[in-house]
């Protein structure tokens, strides 16, 4: 049975990366939620894909690492606020898991530090391995997965360097030869984003431990608790 990883929250039904989406992908049974994490300028780490947040009349994009969090308010999402990491694990409230991408620069430790603070279930992966393993300096105990769109031929040597424990691939470089490879040296591949019926079934018969989908239905009425 694939752990049920919300993409962004429940990115198809309600604004990614927003309490709601949060709030709902908890609703429809998730097992945990991927977010984005960026630093603002007084060093607060928040929820949001991009670097740059924009204004939704006008359209104007401004970086979110030269807004403090009072500045960062007035922007929205699909008419939503853009939260806070510690409201969205104040949210989960441990029942899921927060799987943070460090997305933006010196995200790594503020977003241990949030984790820590909230006593939340939590790990943090990036497509910068550099930021994992500040991670694995700054908080060994804390999970660690590193991302990937490709298929390096030594398919676990960025997760050795860096001790990882997941191995975030997208699922188009997953196979049935990878999984078993990792799960020889007990680390384990998170497929994404998957939002196919007939491909979340053959990746799960292949043993891959997790679907990070933005279909947290689908996912859920074909792998019931």
């Amino acid at each position: 049975m694939p752990e049920i990883i919300a993409h962004r929250g429940a990115s198809r039904e309600r604004p990614e990366n927003t309490l709601a989406a949060f709030r709902r992908a908890m609703e429809l049974g998730a097992d945990g939620v991927e977010l984005d994490v960026h630093r603002t300028a007084d060093g607060v780490i928040v929820v949001h894909h991009d670097p740059a947040v924009k204004d939704e009349s006008s359209g104007r994009l401004t970086p979110i690492a030269s807004l403090d969090r009072a500045a960062l308010r007035a922007f929205r999402v699909g008419g939503e606020p853009i939260p806070m990491l510690a409201e969205v694990l104040e949210l989960l409230a441990g029942r899921l898991t927060a799987y943070c991408e460090l997305k933006g620069r010196d995200t790594t430790r503020g977003t241990l530090e949030c984790l820590a603070k909230a006593h939340a279930k939590g790990a943090v992966h990036a497509f910068d391995h550099r930021q994992v393993a500040e991670a694995q300096r700054l908080a060994p105990a804390v999970p660690r997965g590193v991302l990937e769109a490709s298929y390096p031929l030594d398919s676990l040597h960025a997760a050795r360097t860096v001790g990882a424990r997941d191995l975030w691939r997208h699922w188009e470089h997953v196979d049935e030869a990878l999984v078993r490879e990792a799960h020889e040296v007990s680390a384990r591949v998170v497929a994404w984003t998957v939002n196919d019926a007939a491909l979340m079934e053959r990746l799960a018969s292949w043993g891959v431990d997790a679907l990070c989908t933005d279909d947290v239905a689908l996912a859920r009425t074909l792998f019931p608790r």
